[in-house]
């Protein structure tokens, strides 16, 4: 069966809504207290839709298809009131607040290691992405690519907090799993988040 069979309607029907909203928050946060200017808001829902919109995407599939692996079924599901609360919080205060939804998983009781390397699979695929978007950042200073840089930064900041935030050690967030699981990799992967997301926030990407 191909990945793309194990998708059901549904489950692509949220992810390309969540998808869409998630980086329509982004593009708010980002130009919140500038001109209105359509073209540069059209920019950064573009940069958006690849940077925030594929860190989304890929952190969901890493979930689902661990889940998978392990012989769960897994779909992801999104929360509408959540995604607006999103959109509002970006367009009101520059803030992004995104909980976009969750990948529920479905099957028998789930082991604490099975479960916490579900959830590991998550932010640990969002710091796997960051290497090509600093590649990205690294190309675009060449004269030219200009765009590739800033895609490549922005990239970078927005997989770090999105690791970060869902590493954080409280209620669902994949923190709590992982530590549960073990204390050793969950500060492993805590500390490496944090620490690239304190370098892109200070200016050293």
């Amino acid at each position: 069966m191909q990945i793309w069979d194990q998708i059901p309607l549904r489950e692509r029907r949220d992810l390309l809504v969540a998808w869409l909203a998630l980086s329509a928050a982004f593009t708010l946060a980002m130009v919140w207290g500038q001109r209105l200017d359509p073209l540069i808001i059209g920019q950064f829902f573009v940069i958006s839709l690849v940077t925030a919109g594929i860190a989304f995407i890929i952190h969901e599939m890493a979930h689902k298809f661990t889940a998978m692996k392990y012989g769960y079924w897994a779909e992801f599901q999104m929360n509408s009131m959540m995604l607006v609360v999103a959109v509002a919080m970006a367009a009101l205060a520059g803030i992004v607040f995104a909980a976009p939804g969750a990948t529920m998983i479905y099957g028998n009781q789930i082991s604490r290691e099975e479960n916490g390397k579900i959830s590991l699979a998550g932010p640990v695929s969002n710091l796997l992405l960051i290497i090509p978007f600093a590649a990205l950042a690294f190309l675009g200073h060449t004269p030219g690519l200009y765009l590739l840089a800033i895609i490549g930064v922005v990239g970078i900041k927005i997989n770090a907090m999105i690791a970060a935030f869902n590493l954080l050690p409280i209620g669902p967030l994949d923190g709590a799993k992982i530590l549960a699981w073990n204390p050793a990799v969950f500060a492993g992967v805590f500390l490496i988040a944090f620490g690239i997301l304190f370098g892109s926030l200070s200016g050293f990407f």
